[in-house]
């Protein structure tokens, strides 16, 4: 209701969530518009004590919408567990613990959605590391790895480049972003994640994230140079 649809509907698919919530889905035909171009590229590097540090020195908060309704969830969970089995109101606790969840991931899409499209709409080319995703949701820092919803993010990001007329490429999960000198290109020895900041033997210093962002972004334009013919 809040828009009209940009042609008639060929048809339309009403799914009901885990929440009670119903939601119409339309399939139309509609063109995509490329927007104007930009001169300007970026380089994301995600993590967790930033949600994504760009490689012209924006760093984003990561907004951590699980963590900050934990007690919530917890006192909804709690409550399903009391009630009786096959009851009403156990039918009634499920659908609260469904609304509590279904609230977090709605705000998290929201907020990735409005991210995702600032960034594509202010750049022409976006790189991003191809992150292991699925590995890192096994260790120790699974829980904040799946509320960051970094694979969300980076899919909106692919679609909508392709949509707008935008670049969009994943660099490899082996370069060396963190421990490389955007200056000289020396490579540290080792980068653990508590060194937040360093200086090279070159004498430049680094903070960690924008670092490897900026490196990020010269592996993304070598790379498409690469592809284009160009030596690199």
């Amino acid at each position: 209701w809040s828009r009209d649809l940009p042609a008639e509907p060929s048809s339309v698919t009403v799914v009901k969530d885990a929440a009670g919530r119903y939601f119409a889905s339309f399939v139309v035909q509609t063109s995509d518009v490329p927007l104007p171009e930009s001169v300007a590229d970026v380089g994301i590097d995600l993590g967790l004590s930033h949600f994504a540090v760009t490689s012209d020195g924006r760093k984003v908060a990561n907004p951590r919408f699980l963590r900050r309704a934990e007690r919530r969830l917890r006192k909804a969970q709690r409550e399903l567990s009391r009630k009786e089995k096959g009851s009403a109101n156990r039918q009634k606790a499920r659908a609260k613990v469904a609304t509590a969840h279904a609230a977090v991931a709605d705000a998290r899409r929201d907020w990735a959605h409005k991210l995702s499209t600032q960034i594509i709409r202010d750049n022409q080319a976006v790189y991003v590391e191809n992150l292991a995703t699925s590995g890192l949701g096994r260790t120790r820092l699974a829980k904040s790895v799946h509320d960051a919803g970094w694979s969300q993010f980076v899919s909106m990001l692919e679609y909508k480049a392709a949509r707008y007329g935008r670049h969009f490429a994943k660099i490899d999960r082996w370069f060396p972003s963190s421990k490389l000198c955007s200056e000289c290109g020396a490579v540290a020895e080792s980068m653990p994640l508590a060194v937040r900041s360093w200086t090279c033997l070159c004498g430049a210093v680094h903070d960690r994230d924008i670092n490897a962002a900026i490196n990020i972004l010269a592996a993304g334009r070598a790379d498409r140079l690469n592809a284009c013919g160009a030596q690199v």
